[in-house]
């Protein structure tokens, strides 16, 4: 089980990692960051992330026609591909109602984008929130 910090500490150990953050995509905050931010401030990537996720998570092009019984997000992860990046964002399901998601900015030459994802998920997964 890790806290947010540790998540962020272990998610800075994945090869090509630039930063990372733990997000509200309600509210657009970012309960922490570590490392580098694309536009050099981490609250403007939160906010901003957390713009995209919200439409991803809630657009009904993205959504299963059923709803899932267990209250699951229909989005497990979002995936951005720029020109010198990639941009991964997982949400983190709880028990509770969650609305965060943990944003990894890896460097296009240096990451591995699948074993990012994979251990992304297996941070999420192990995320502790309270």
């Amino acid at each position: 089980m890790l806290g947010i910090d540790e998540c962020l500490l272990e998610s800075m150990g994945l090869p090509g990692v630039r930063g990372a953050a733990v997000v509200d995509w309600t509210s657009g905050l970012a309960l922490g960051t570590i490392g580098d931010s694309p536009c050099g401030d981490h609250e403007t990537t939160a906010a901003e992330a957390a713009e995209f996720a919200r439409t991803a998570a809630e657009h009904p092009a993205f959504v299963a026609d059923e709803v899932d019984p267990a209250g699951l997000l229909p989005v497990e992860d979002v995936l951005v591909t720029a020109r010198t990046g990639y941009h991964l964002l997982r949400f983190v399901e709880t028990t509770f109602d969650s609305s965060l998601f943990v944003y990894l900015w890896l460097d296009r030459e240096q990451g591995n984008l699948a074993m990012a994802r994979l251990r992304l998920r297996d941070l999420a997964q192990r995320l502790v929130l309270g």
